[in-house]
């Protein structure tokens, strides 16, 4: 059995677990937004930082990476380090992984995804949207035991970049 794990923000640059494959790509109809908090990694609870989840946006393209785990011990290492990295993420998906901006059929089918849903009852966390001088200020000021969120914010850019997108406009 394989499993495949899609990243869209820190699992870009950093997956932690053991993989046999990263592929570049992305999911369709969800964006990347900045809502997320995070008390335990990039902030605290007094001051908590921001971190990108997902949310369904009709038509848009969230480029990332997808990682193969072919074995059953790489798979439950995998799980283990993501159920603890990923634990304010209260959503799992399985969702289309594309290649092509140009094809339907996508490269691979059920990818899992963690999402932090905005159900504040379910994720004490969610932030949600703010103006963007709020969410700035915030990421400036955050820090949390693994470092500055602002760091966290300039490793996604780097991330993104190097993932050397090329998308056709044909």
């Amino acid at each position: 059995m394989v499993m495949w794990v899609f990243g869209y923000g820190s699992l870009i640059w950093k997956a932690g677990f053991p993989y046999e494959e990263r592929i570049v790509g992305f999911i369709r109809d969800y964006r990347r937004v900045f809502y997320q908090g995070s008390t335990d990694h990039r902030g605290t609870p007094e001051f908590p930082g921001r971190t990108v989840t997902i949310e369904p946006f009709p038509g848009e393209l969230c480029w990332g990476v997808a990682y193969k785990v072919s074995t059953p011990e790489d798979e439950q290492t995998a799980v283990t380090h993501l159920e603890v990295r990923e634990k304010q993420y209260d959503k799992k998906a399985y969702l289309d992984f594309f290649t092509d901006t140009g094809s339907t059929t996508p490269a691979i089918h059920k990818v899992l995804v963690y999402i932090a849903s905005p159900d504040k009852r379910v994720n004490t966390n969610y932030l949600g949207p703010a103006p963007f001088e709020e969410m700035a200020m915030q990421i400036i000021r955050a820090k949390g035991p693994s470092g500055p969120n602002c760091e966290y914010v300039f490793k996604l850019e780097d991330g993104l970049f190097n993932l050397d997108v090329k998308i056709s406009t044909s």
